[in-house]
């Protein structure tokens, strides 16, 4: 649906979300200039699991086309340093595909319907809550760093399912399959300030200390790929603390634990939420602040639950104390992880 907008939305961050938002904003009209620090293609670390979005959610966005052919993960399997906890089917399939593919995917095609990507660029955290400017840079810097995420691509690894989840002591790791038969590695750990390694040793060491020996073994016998490596720190989980007035999507609104493996279909969803009250804006119909308060009150109100809950399980399972009643449970089949699926989408 075509629009007289003669409003320009500059969208700061060219990640999963704004790449997403810019098509979505471009497809009804609207002037779209995006800007993204880096260059594409680029490794970030992410599950590069998509679960929980629907189709209907990708036609709105018009990016359905992009995951015509992409690869369906239907079985996971959750293990600790003894073995298999539990294996279940999903009870929706979920994408796999490396961010590496996607975001530049998603960049040629929002290029490709006249919006302007701007590579190399980027927008001043003094200038973020200015009109017309969407805030989806994702994860928000924090001087408390508390976690570590760390990701890399392997090759000729098998995996038990498509997707393996493993506890560990202060950390966890999911396995997911993407394309080419790349296996993306990706996991959350509390930092531990005396390890320090080669970028391409990083998270193999962090498993090893987080007594998942017999995985660590499993991944230096395997095909690294180059540049493939990427970590960061220094971030929150749950909503993000925003500044009076900016207009923030994806990470940058809020992050739910990884290991829901819901990240990639959150930021999805939440450049859903934002095309309309953004269209009304470059219309002229509503003023910014009017825009931002209608975003923000409804990415609250989709993504309260879902982050409560992921949150609560985070701590079960990153304190030893409170992750061994959760393996015990997995363990005898009692953990109601379709429940936990559901409640965290």
């Amino acid at each position: 649906m075509m629009v007289d907008a003669h409003r320009v939305i500059d969208i700061a961050g060219g990640g999963l979300a704004g790449l997403s938002l810019g098509i979505a904003l471009r497809n009804r009209g609207v002037p779209v200039r995006l800007h993204e620090a880096m260059s594409y293609p680029k490794h970030r670390v992410c599950g590069e699991f998509i679960s929980g979005v629907t189709n209907k959610t990708l036609s709105f966005l018009g990016i359905e086309r992009l995951f015509d052919h992409t690869l369906l993960h239907r079985e996971a399997t959750w293990c600790n340093a003894d073995g298999v906890l539990s294996s279940f089917r999903l009870p929706q399939a979920a994408y796999g595909i490396s961010r590496y593919r996607l975001d530049e995917q998603l960049c040629s095609l929002l290029r490709s319907m006249g919006g302007t990507v701007m590579e190399g660029s980027r927008i001043g955290t003094e200038h973020r809550a200015r009109e017309g400017t969407v805030w989806a840079v994702g994860r928000k810097p924090t001087n408390q760093a508390q976690w570590l995420g760390l990701k890399m691509h392997v090759r000729g690894i098998e995996l038990r399912t498509s997707l393996e989840m493993h506890l560990g002591d202060w950390g966890y790791v999911g396995l997911a399959q993407v394309e080419d038969e790349w296996v993306n590695v990706c996991g959350l750990f509390r930092i531990r300030p005396d390890v320090r390694e080669r970028p391409q040793d990083l998270l193999i060491e962090y498993l090893r200390r987080c007594g998942l020996v017999e995985l660590a073994g499993r991944l230096t016998r395997a095909h690294h790929r180059e540049g493939s490596y990427a970590a960061v720190a220094g971030f929150s989980l749950g909503r993000q603390q925003l500044q009076s007035g900016t207009c923030s999507i994806g990470d940058a609104e809020s992050i739910i634990p990884p290991f829901t493996g819901h990240g990639m279909s959150m930021a999805l969803q939440s450049a859903e939420l934002a095309v309309e009250p953004l269209v009304a804006y470059a219309q002229g119909m509503t003023d910014w602040e009017t825009c931002t308060q209608h975003m923000r009150a409804s990415q609250l109100r989709h993504f309260r639950r879902r982050l409560g809950v992921a949150q609560s399980f985070h701590f079960a399972l990153f304190d030893p104390m409170w992750r061994r009643p959760v393996e015990i449970l997995a363990q005898n089949d009692l953990l109601p992880l379709r429940l936990l699926f559901s409640l965290t989408r």
